[in-house]
């Protein structure tokens, strides 16, 4: 088969350049907060109004530089201008369904709901953490965050301030305390 009938992926799994985030659950809803919303917005304008631009005129300017087969600025360039277009189609698709949540509006609560900061006490160990709950596209691990999709954060929804949760990990369930819940204030 020639090589002009292969379709070319660049290495990536999927339509959409989203193969490191979870699926959202079926008919599920992408809950984010304002500022995550605000973020992925500015990410979305970014990429249309400044990078997309400089990368379409650097593709242009390759073009007219002869043999195309061989030339490496446009050879890069259209490779960069496909990811930012799956880029593009994704932060879209995404902002499209999103439904902007703010957690403020729980701001004095003690029952876990989405955006709420959560200290739980792991019985098994001792140990002491805390985890905020944010939505799929804005959750960074290192900074403590989980997803309302994640385990953690399915077992901690709806307890409240002195429950104990039972949490299935997979080295076999754990037993957790709610020690505190927190929300940002409005």
């Amino acid at each position: 088969m020639s090589k002009a009938f292969t379709k070319e992926t660049d290495g990536d799994d999927s339509e959409d350049g989203a193969q490191a985030l979870p699926p959202l659950p079926p008919g599920g809803r992408n809950y984010i907060t304002p500022a995550g919303y605000a973020a992925l917005r500015a990410e979305l304008m970014q990429l249309m109004d400044h990078e997309r631009p400089q990368v379409v005129e650097a593709v242009h300017w390759a073009a007219k530089n002869g043999d195309r087969s061989e030339n490496g600025d446009y050879l890069y360039g259209k490779k960069r201008l496909r990811e930012i277009d799956r880029r593009i189609r994704f932060l879209t698709r995404r902002l499209e369904i999103a439904a902007v949540t703010d957690p403020s509006a729980h701001h004095g609560s003690d029952q876990v709901f989405f955006g709420a900061s959560v200290t739980y006490l792991d019985c098994d160990t001792g140990e002491e953490r805390r985890v905020t709950i944010k939505g799929i596209d804005e959750a960074e691990s290192a900074r403590g965050e989980v997803s309302w999709i994640s385990p953690i954060a399915r077992a901690l929804l709806r307890a409240r301030v002195g429950d104990e949760i039972k949490l299935i990990t997979p080295s076999g369930a754990r037993l957790i305390e709610v020690l505190a819940v927190e929300y940002p204030q409005g």
